[in-house]
């Protein structure tokens, strides 16, 4: 399978802007596992392209009836999901629960997850990982106004 091309946009000292194009064709990118060896359809890591320093993220669309058929956690990561379209089913340690479009998890890194599209439609999702513990404040707290002229 070739995998899409990630498109850079525009990017500047301060920042990168990317194009995945619309979340129906994320079908059209793959990720190689690297632990597993195996190729993942419709999965894409966006970080190291919008080359990010707090976060990891990724967004996949997982066909009608697919299952992921293990359980993962990670070492120092949480997890938030943000499901985009479609719904299905979520376990966390020994809970499972119905996730759907505008459900959104958020997972420590100790906790064992997995998921699965038990419907008849494409489920999309997006996946953001940050090292658990960092954040420092919430909501503005860390935002700041510019004293500046908006250019358009």
């Amino acid at each position: 399978m070739i995998m899409k091309e990630i498109k850079i946009m525009s990017e500047g000292d301060n920042y990168t802007a990317i194009d995945l194009g619309e979340f129906d064709s994320l079908k059209e990118y793959s990720y190689l596992h690297p632990k597993l060896n195996q190729e993942i359809p419709g999965k894409v890591f966006i970080g190291e392209v919008l080359k990010t320093t707090g976060a990891e993220i990724s967004l996949q669309v997982l066909p009608p009836d697919t299952e992921i058929p293990f359980l993962h956690g990670h070492r120092k990561h949480e997890e938030i999901y943000i499901f985009l379209k479609g719904c299905g089913e979520f376990q966390v340690d020994n809970v499972v629960f119905k996730i759907k479009e505008g459900s959104i998890v958020r997972i420590a890194p100790e906790g064992k997850r997995t998921w699965r599209n038990n419907s008849n439609e494409s489920m999309t999702f997006m996946v953001v990982q940050t090292q658990a513990g960092q954040l420092d404040s919430h909501y503005i707290d860390d935002g700041f106004r510019i004293n500046e002229d908006v250019i358009w």
